[in-house]
């Protein structure tokens, strides 16, 4: 018998034995791989080298001794490209075509579909007193550096402890099988189902089905890496609910995705707004209620280009209300953030996944961000911003942590019962001796779970949205006595003495109310006017001020007894709008839009006050 020899074929899949004789043609072999692969017989190339070089054909017709193919060799198997594609264009960094083999097909954020394509490294210039080559040499002190060098990010000012994401993704991919095999894994601590040798927990459980045990690890990447409120009105807006009673407040932050250049392949949410939900503050808690306007805004938003990034609360205690200070409460000796706050922001996360084509999922870690207003080192409102690691996202996702009553800045992993099964989960940590301990995490410091982000402001304010000295109020203040009705809105109008109808219209709690109210709302005709406002367009604002919606906005407005002075110039069909609410009257009583030259309502036939 010929001998018997073991071939290790390498794919995207991973590797794989196929048992071979050295008499054995090539054509037999493939027809082997293909089978072994679940691959037909022109759906893929095999190459004694990695770099695709040296390949192996049917048609050669050859037996594998004399190919020089010898037992425990290795081969590299690529499935063929789909047609007009060529490995030769591939730039260096991840292509779409490095997915892991069975994840789904994904469309990217935008600024990951960038960041994607950009270079990435950084480039240093000729050091005069190290460097001894040419103008067109390199060397160690002058060779560009990858984006994720460590020593570069700890020597920037002031230092970075996290590289970016996309950094990250570079370090994994930099190899010489450029990413092929990197598949980004979510951290599960469920019990895998369908394994069938036993009973099912908490009867029996296996190595199979049991989830791994997890060490937490400080992150040492993160997805964004920058936080910037487009300008100071945004924030003093949303702090004034504090100010004014003394309780804390929640808000969503809805902004966009865009490029941190500070960092090599950063990525910075840029906020434009803050939607405030329904909610119950006190001086010391919050509690959000269901919100049935939720869906309406995240579609007005994207309407807007914006989408939502991120959440803010208050954590403010007044120290001195002369001076205006505040307590510095959370530092190194309390907390930055407490169990039942990283827990939040790990739901938060959850429900607002990254896209990644490197995940079996689809989806790996979230650029959902964490502000916290509160007192600082100088006494004086900050605004700090966090994250929550992945491994925090898979506890709280699977309910596995919970927080402690007496003690915010620990948690506690939950411990197995006949209805969950909980995996062991461990952190390091120095004891007195200076030794590294492994301890269980019950209870477990949260600052395992943070990742902290840098809070801006821009030297030059940017402003999706116009200001006003006297703003529309916003949503959900009705503690304050600050209501959104027709009301506000005529007197908003009223007080707006601009001349350009897009900037008195081009307020982001202004274009909820036109959407959201009762008596007229504007959902389904709202639309020119929301790209009006996000192209900055004011003819596509004056077209949409013909429209009848706004006559009838107009109309509804002039009954509530505001002196309508800044609405004159702003007729829905070019003329005065005194002149419209002349012709209209509205009861008093039933409140119906009466003909002009009528004394008594149509409606109730009561006399005209």
């Amino acid at each position: 018998m010929a001998e018997t020899i073991i071939i290790r074929v390498q794919s995207p899949e991973g590797v794989k034995r196929i048992t071979a004789t050295k008499r054995e043609t090539v054509a037999t072999f493939l027809k082997k791989v293909a089978k072994e692969f679940g691959f037909r017989n022109n759906g893929f190339s095999v190459y004694t080298n990695r770099n695709r070089t040296g390949e192996i054909t049917a048609a050669q017709n050859k037996s594998l001794n004399l190919l020089k193919i010898k037992h425990g060799d290795m081969l590299f198997l690529y499935p063929s490209s789909p047609a007009g594609s060529s490995s030769e264009t591939m730039d260096t960094s991840v292509s779409q075509s490095l997915r892991p083999v069975g994840a789904p097909q994904v469309v990217e954020d935008e600024i990951d579909q960038y960041l994607i394509k950009q270079d990435g490294k950084i480039y240093r210039n000729r050091d005069q007193q190290l460097c001894r080559h040419g103008p067109l040499g390199k060397c160690v002190h002058c060779v560009p550096l990858e984006p994720f060098d460590e020593d570069y990010l700890n020597h920037l000012e002031p230092p970075v402890k996290h590289m970016s994401f996309h950094a990250y993704i570079r370090k994994l991919t930099g190899g010489a099988d450029k990413g092929k095999f990197v598949a980004l894994e979510n951290i599960s601590c469920k019990i895998k189902s369908g394994c069938e040798g036993h009973p099912p927990w908490p009867e029996g459980i296996c190595t199979k089905c049991q989830p791994s045990a997890i060490t937490l690890n400080r992150q040492k990447y993160r997805h964004v890496d920058n936080i910037m409120f487009e300008n100071h009105t945004i924030a003093d807006r949303f702090l004034d609910f504090w100010r004014k009673t003394g309780n804390q407040h929640l808000g969503y932050l809805y902004g966009r995705y865009t490029e941190h250049k500070d960092i090599p392949l950063g990525i910075r949410a840029e906020v434009a707004a803050i939607y405030e939900p329904p909610q119950i503050g006190t001086q010391n808690s919050l509690e959000i209620l269901e919100d049935p306007k939720a869906e309406v805004v995240d579609e007005i938003a994207a309407k807007l280009g914006l989408r939502k990034v991120g959440w803010i609360f208050t954590d403010l205690v007044s120290e001195d209300t002369r001076k205006g200070t505040v307590r510095y409460s959370r530092n190194k000796d309390t907390y930055y953030l407490s169990a039942e706050e990283c827990i939040t922001a790990g739901n938060f996360q959850n429900q607002q996944p990254n896209i990644c084509r490197l995940s079996p999922d689809g989806h790996f870690g979230s650029k959902f961000v964490t502000v916290v207003a509160t007192g600082g080192p100088d006494n004086q409102v900050h605004f700090e911003g966090y994250q929550v690691s992945n491994q925090c996202m898979a506890l709280v996702r699977d309910e596995c942590l919970l927080p402690c009553r007496d003690a915010p800045e620990l948690g506690y992993a939950k411990e197995s019962s006949s209805e969950q099964y909980v995996p062991d989960v461990f952190y390091k940590d120095i004891d007195k001796f200076g030794n590294e301990i492994t301890q269980l995490a019950r209870p477990l410091p949260v600052e395992y779970l943070i990742i902290d982000i840098t809070t801006t402001f821009p030297k030059d304010p940017v402003y999706t949205f116009s200001i006003s000295q006297n703003p529309f109020p916003i949503e959900n203040r009705d503690v304050l006595g600050e209501t959104q009705d027709f009301h506000s809105l005529a007197t908003y109008l009223s007080q707006n003495t601009s001349s350009i109808f897009l900037d008195i219209i081009s307020d982001f709690h202004l274009l909820l109310f036109l959407v959201t109210n009762e008596v007229m709302p504007l959902r389904d005709s709202i639309s020119l006017l929301l790209e009006a406002v996000r192209t900055k367009n004011e003819e596509l604002a004056q077209t949409w001020k013909k429209s009848e919606q706004w006559a009838t906005i107009e109309q509804l407005c002039s009954t509530v007894g505001v002196q309508l002075s800044g609405l004159q110039e702003y007729g829905a069909m070019g003329g005065p709008t005194h002149a419209a609410a002349a012709a209209m009257w509205a009861c008093q009583h039933c409140t119906f839009m009466n003909q002009p030259g009528t004394d008594h309502c149509e409606m109730c036939s009561l006399p005209r006050s």
